[in-house]
Order: structure tokens, then sequence, then C-alpha cells
């Protein structure tokens, strides 16, 4: 073969067509995108120097086509010739004729490298070469290569065939046709691709596993059990999977390679891996994959979850609790009027409370235009609601609270109004009364001070709306006793929320967790590395997020986040926490969300 001169893709003015594509690396992810090619179309070349990994790809394409005969999706013909697409082999050389190769062996950067420039020497000049990497940096790779101006990242996320989302990364060699035309393939694969700069975790992974690193130093430092952790981030924020098993289905050993990556970069302490991470790693525990990580399964490889010597054992709840007929709510906003609620329909008596007994009646009002809905949707009898309306007695005083056996205060998230409202609760109610706080930032026992009676007090976080969020934090002080920490764990189980238990430190669990990756977004817009929009689509799609990070900011409010973000910097003092200067700057702007018509997005005003 003579020698061939490289195209000028500078000038091209059209993507090029990529009908033939090898991929390099038969695991989970190769095997997926490999599906993926091969059903949209694309003559795949899998290859794998493991034998038993090529035929292991065969035979999961066999299985997933025949699953979508089954389901309809496809025909048994088209099954045929999706198969016919896909041939494996050992050797790189048969990656000679491919339009793009696609690499997805371990995060190795030597193996990688190697990996490289033996297609130097087989593909064409024109071909382009795509790192799966999510940690390594596509540029070196790039400079270490015969063809840089080929060579950029396609991320996609585990599954493959489910997944949506494809980070496009380009480094500062990169040729724009080649991004083009791999952003194209990405749109025909039925992708939506967003284009990334080179740096370690990109998009969605950057701001994933600074949060899934801060989960595991949370369980490290026994603050929760991993259990509890998994639980509130599912419940209280809607994710898929809560931080533990999804590090576990990752790799514990993968997450902490890309962690290395991005510590290397940011130095930021929020990215310097959970030291739990590597000595499970080099226990050989890296999850799933080997059968056990910070939980036990049934196999390596499997994912059915086993007991082991950490899972709580069954009827593990504490004994001993206090008598609740009776529940005082104090406040009239939205969380107080939903917390009333929750206690009515599960049959307790409710006073609720207010600082005129005109805002009780609102507040008991608005109860009953959210159950008059829950009948419209067919979800409780009009007997039901009658009943449940009926156990809640509005008052205009916390003087009502006398016979209450709890009591559970929502007022504004501030302590001096908080800590005199529990002077007032010590007064007023009975003795072993429970008093609980619905704090979700102040400290839990600053409340308790405020009373003559601190082993009474707990925190009890319900999250918005409290109807329809199975979620409570249950905050322990240092002080409270073990039976009122007994009674709301009771209480819980009968409104139906799931509790987890945590301690008495700023952002509980969720918070903890939540605010810093909100804050690493805002950061990442900031630097311009991403725009709002193609983080928000990321985070949702890569991730399986309900909500992107600045929808999400919106709603709950910024002035909200920014007031939980100074808590948490201020308890914690890690440089990393400091609130984003953009926060700071669109609060005192008066852009608080969408309850002022403008945040990070503007909202049409009602």
């Amino acid at each position: 073969m003579g020698p061939q001169s490289t195209p000028d893709l500078s000038t091209e003015a059209s993507p090029l067509s990529l009908s033939t594509i090898a991929v390099i690396g038969l695991g989970t992810m190769g095997t997926g995108i490999a599906e993926v090619l091969t059903r949209a179309g694309r003559e795949v070349i899998g290859i794998d120097t493991d034998e038993a990994a090529a035929r292991h790809a065969v035979t999961a394409l066999e299985a997933a086509t025949a699953r979508a005969v089954r389901r309809e999706r496809i025909t048994e013909r088209e099954r045929q010739d999706i198969l016919a697409r896909f041939r494996t082999f050992t050797d790189l050389q048969a990656a000679a004729d491919a339009d793009l190769v696609i690499e997805v062996v371990p995060e190795d950067y030597e193996l990688k490298r190697q990996v490289f420039a033996g297609l130097d020497a087989v593909v064409r000049p024109d071909t382009i070469l795509a790192t799966g990497t999510n940690a390594l940096s596509v540029t070196r790779l790039a400079a270490d290569s015969q063809r840089p101006e080929r060579v950029l990242g396609v991320h996609f996320f585990n599954p493959a065939p489910a997944m949506k989302l494809v980070e496009v990364v380009s480094s500062v060699l990169t040729a724009p046709a080649a991004v083009a035309a791999v952003t194209e393939l990405a749109h025909a694969l039925g992708k939506d691709p967003i284009a990334v700069g080179d740096r370690p975790g990109f998009v969605a992974d950057g701001l994933l596993f600074g949060y899934l690193n801060q989960a595991a130093a949370m369980y490290e430092s026994k603050y929760a059990t991993r259990e509890d952790i998994d639980a509130a981030m599912r419940l209280g924020c809607g994710l898929p999977m809560g931080p533990l098993a999804l590090l576990d289905l990752i790799g514990v050993d993968t997450a902490r390679t890309v962690l290395e990556a991005m510590y290397a970069e940011s130095q930021d302490r929020l990215h310097a891996p959970a030291p739990i991470l590597g000595q499970l790693a080099e226990a050989g525990l890296t999850g799933r994959k080997a059968g056990r990580g910070f939980y036990t399964y049934d196999a390596p490889g499997g994912s059915t979850v086993v007991p082991d010597a950490e899972s709580p054992a069954d009827g593990d709840e504490p004994a001993g609790g206090r008598t609740v007929t009776g529940v005082g709510v104090a406040g009239s906003g939205t969380m107080a009027s939903g917390i009333a609620e929750v206690f009515a329909k599960a049959g307790y008596q409710v006073v609720l409370a207010a600082r005129s007994l005109e805002k009780a009646e609102k507040a008991k009002a608005r109860i009953a235009k959210s159950l008059g809905r829950s009948v419209d949707k067919g979800r409780m009898s009009a007997e039901a609601r009658d009943a449940a309306l009926a156990a809640i007695t509005p008052a205009g005083s916390l003087d009502a609270f006398a016979e209450v056996d709890l009591a559970v205060e929502a007022v504004a998230e501030d302590l001096a109004v908080k800590q005199e409202l529990f002077t007032t609760l010590d007064k007023v109610c009975k003795p072993g009364a429970v008093l609980a706080t619905t704090t979700s930032s102040l400290p839990v026992v600053a409340c308790a001070r405020a009373t003559s009676r601190p082993q009474d007090v707990i925190g009890m976080h319900f999250f918005n709306p409290a109807p329809a969020m199975k979620l409570v934090e249950v905050v322990r002080t240092v002080l409270t006793a073990d039976d009122v920490h007994a009674t709301v764990r009771a209480v819980c189980a009968k409104v139906r929320k799931h509790p987890v238990d945590c301690g008495d430190r700023a952002g509980f669990i969720v918070n903890a967790l939540l605010f810093p990756y909100l804050n690493n977004a805002i950061k990442m817009v900031e630097e311009h590395y991403a725009t709002l929009d193609d983080i928000d689509a990321a985070m949702k799609l890569g991730g399986g997020y309900p909500m992107g990070p600045f929808e999400l900011l919106d709603v709950v409010g910024l002035d909200v986040s920014l007031a939980i973000e100074k808590v948490l910097h201020a308890e914690f003092r890690d440089p990393g926490l400091a609130p984003s200067p953009l926060l700071e700057h669109l609060v005192a702007a008066g852009c608080l969300g969408r309850k002022t018509g403008r945040g990070f997005r503007e909202y049409a005003r009602r």
C-alpha cells in the first residue's frame, strides 16, 4: 500500500458517512453500543482479544433481539438482518474497512494508547477514531495518535440501548467535520448528543461522580446506613437508584479511577476519592461484577441483593414508643397544610394552628382542595375525604396544642422564629408530648435547647409536596430520648412514609448530597464549559434524573438554595462547598426562580 494523504477536514462541507463501525472491547458497554448500531442499520465489526467476550456479545445480541421479537418491536426477518450485520474478531486488523472506530476497553491510558497506535497502522486515513473514556484525556490520546484531527470522544451511557444521552467530546485538535459526522450518527441512532470539551467526567459524570463520592464518604463516616442513604436519594429526589447501589453497578474501581482524574484536574476535595473506594477496590470488592461491593449480590455479575452482616433484620424497628392519637401542626403554608393532610388521612386527630384563625382556616381550605383532587382522580373516596377533613381542627393559637401527643412545627426556616415557637410549645404541650421540627437545614438541637425538655425534641423532615413524597428524615440530636425516636419511626409507618435515620448535622442526608451537586452544575455554567440546556439534558438523559439541576434550582428557589449552601459551607468548611458567585448574584438581583418569574431561566407570569 502506497502512502496516502490525510484529507484537510477543516474544509469539508458536510459530515462524513459512517456506515461501517468497529467497536473495540466487547464488555457490557461495547456489547450495548454494538446492539444500538446494528439495530440502526450499521455494519458492526466487534473486536475483542478475549474470544469468550466476543461469543458473549453475540449471545447477548441474540437474546436482546429475541426479546424485541417477542414484544413485537421487530420482525424475525429484521432480527436476522440485525444479527447478520454483527461480526466479531480478535485482531485489530479487522477494523481496516471501518469508517468509525469506537474503543471501549478498560479505563487504562496505556492500554488505550496501544489500541490507538495499532489502529493508526490499520485504518484508512479518513477513518474517525473515538474513545469511550469518561475519565482519561481525549486530547492526550489525540496528541499521541498519527491523526489527532480524527480523534474525539463519544461517551455512551449504560445501558447503551436504553439511555438517550451521548456526549461528543472534542479536543483542541479535533476537526469540526469529525465532530459533525459523529453528532449526525448519534441523531441517526435516536440519541440526544451534546457537544462537550475535554475534561474528566465531561458533563454528566463530572456532576454525578462528585455526588457519588460524597455519598460514599457519608457511609464511611457511619452517619447513615447504606440502605438509608440510598432510600433517601430515591424517595427524596426521585432518582432511579441510590448512590451506593449505583456505585456497585458502575464498578467501585471505575468510580475511583474517574474521581482520581477529576481530582487531578480540579484539586477540589469533593473529588478526592473517599478512602473506602480505594479499600473496596484493593480488596476486589468492586460491586456487582465481583458479587460484592457496598452490597452483597447473589453471584458475580448478579443484580439481586442478598442479606449480609450489615443488612437490617426483619422487624428491626425500635420498640417502646409513646402513644400518639392527637397531632398538632404549627404553620399555615404549603408544607404545614400538606403535613396536616398526611396525618388526617392516616386517622389522627389534627390541630392546625396558625398565627390567626383566619390563616388556619385558609390552610384547611387548601387541604380540602387537595383532598378533592384526590377524589376526582379516584385515589380516595368521598367518605374518606370527609373523614379526613373532619379530623382537622383549625386554631389561631398554639394554646390549642395542650392535649396533643405530637407537635410538628412547619414555620419559616428561621432559627429565631423556630426557637421562639419551641419555647411556647414547651409551656403549652403536656408532659411526654413529642416536639418535632421539619427544618431542612437548621440545627435541631438549637430548637431543643429552647425548651426545658430537649430529650423530647426530634427532627421530622418531610419533603414537598408532603402528601406525595414518601420520605421523612428522622433527625436525632445527642439529647433525643430513645422512646421519642421509636415513637416517630412508628408514626412514620402509620402515615405510610419511609423513615431514614440521620444525625443532627447540616443538610441531613438529601440536602447534604443534593446541593453540592447543584452548586457544581452552576460552576460549570460559570466556567462556560456547558450550557444550562445541555447540563439539564445530560442529567435527565444520562443520569435518569426527573429534573435537570437548573430546572430544580428554579423550582426550589434560588434564595432557598443559597441559604442551604451557606449552611453546608459553614458547617463543613470545605472550599468546594462555597456557594457559586453566579448564584449569589442572581439572588442579589431578585431572580429567585419560578416564584419571581426569573431565575436561571425566565417564566411567564401567572
